[in-house]
């Protein structure tokens, strides 16, 4: 057996670690690419979402390399990805790739048929207390991913070169891969602390930069963890001066999704569906709900400016959008949408954010009051 799996941000880092920890062969596709978003639509309807595309690419990218086993997670409600599992096997078996597929998903609630189908992928070799621990690694290593990624949200706009904190990024991404003990995980957390406290002494006063504007992205999961899928859209608004947080990260999404409430993550998204009730009252599929009561929870904590992002035609978000305007008129909080497909370009993307923070600038000036860089490590109580 070798398993593979779609690719959505830094995800292929947690299973990654899952697998080899019990000595499953894993082959881990590219990084999404153009090429991969042009091999699944030559496969794909037209009218799938973004997210189905690029997954059947990372699919044929990692059959090229002996993989023959597929592991996705599943869902439910109106929301086709719940359908993803079999719609893919099917599309790929068509085209001449005889793929096993495991959907990962709690089926009615219950952690019974979840277990099931990761003894399948473990084999009879590993123990279930191999396996717990195999498990409980890969989650805090998705904790950790969480947590150096919303650090580096807060180094973007503080730190005068942005070369230097992608790098940071990066090493710290390699680092937590390639690690394989708790202590290893917590240094290198520590260490990107560390190198930003370091970066922010090191500053001239010349090269201080006005307290950053705040904006809370929100919008469908694939979208907001996947880079490409985004087209760079953290990185591009943190280039801008700007500090990001979002409503999802990977740990939250893992214990609320897969592990059902059991774990809360480096950031919880219990509290959205609350938050969601004077607007959104009921579950709509996805994250549409959430996405809702993220956008409130951002403007009673005083953010800026809100983004929502989601692939075209993705449903649940096209309901939460409907709904948008009425917190932005409630809290008087400007809100963007921006909706992606494969023909999304750079340019137009950046062209869309510069006038989005330049209309929250010129909504922030006040006469008189200076604004001093804060020390990255105290903002939004990081």
């Amino acid at each position: 057996m070798k398993v593979t799996f779609p690719h959505m941000g830094n995800t292929w880092i947690v299973i990654q670690t899952l697998f080899e920890s019990l000595n499953v062969e894993v082959v881990i596709p590219p990084i999404n690419s153009k090429r991969t978003m042009q091999l699944g639509t030559r496969l794909a309807p037209e009218s799938a979402c973004l997210p189905l595309k690029l997954n059947l690419g990372n699919y044929i990218e990692a059959a090229n390399e002996g993989a023959d086993t597929i592991v996705i997670t599943g869902g439910i409600g109106p929301c086709r990805f719940g359908y993803y599992g079999e719609v893919e096997r099917q599309i790929l078996q068509d085209a001449g790739y005889a793929y096993d597929m495991v959907t990962l998903e709690p089926p009615d609630g219950s952690l019974l048929g979840l277990a099931g189908r990761i003894r399948y992928l473990a084999g009879s070799k590993n123990s279930w207390v191999k396996i717990l621990r195999a498990i409980r690694f890969a989650y805090l290593k998705s904790v950790a991913l969480d947590r150096v990624e919303d650090l580096i949200h807060a180094a973007r706009p503080r730190l005068p070169d942005p070369r230097e904190t992608e790098k940071l990024y990066e090493d710290a991404k390699t680092r937590i891969a390639q690690t394989m003990t708790d202590i290893g995980v917590k240094d290198t957390v520590r260490w990107v602390q560390e190198s930003i406290r370091e970066r922010q002494a090191g500053l001239n006063p010349s090269e201080r930069f006005c307290k950053p504007l705040r904006i809370g992205i929100i919008g469908e999961i694939y979208t907001i963890l996947d880079p490409f899928t985004s087209v760079g859209l953290e990185e591009e608004i943190g280039r801008l001066g700007v500090e990001v947080d979002r409503s999802i990260y990977l740990s939250g999404w893992i214990g609320n999704h897969i592990f059902q409430g059991l774990t809360q993550g480096y950031r919880s998204i219990k509290s959205y569906s609350g938050h969601a009730k004077p607007y959104l009252p009921h579950f709509v599929g996805g994250h549409g709900q959430e996405t809702v009561g993220a956008a409130v929870k951002f403007a009673q904590e005083g953010f800026d400016g809100i983004i929502q992002i989601f692939p075209l035609s993705c449903m649940p978000e096209i309901v939460a959008a409907s709904v948008l305007p009425k917190v932005q008129e409630a809290y008087k909080v400007p809100i963007m949408t921006l909706i992606v497909d494969e023909h999304t370009g750079q340019a137009g993307l950046q062209t869309r954010l510069e006038a989005f923070v330049d209309l929250l600038e010129r909504a922030n000036i006040e006469p008189g009051i200076e604004h001093k860089r804060g020390d990255v490590l105290s903002i939004g109580a990081r």
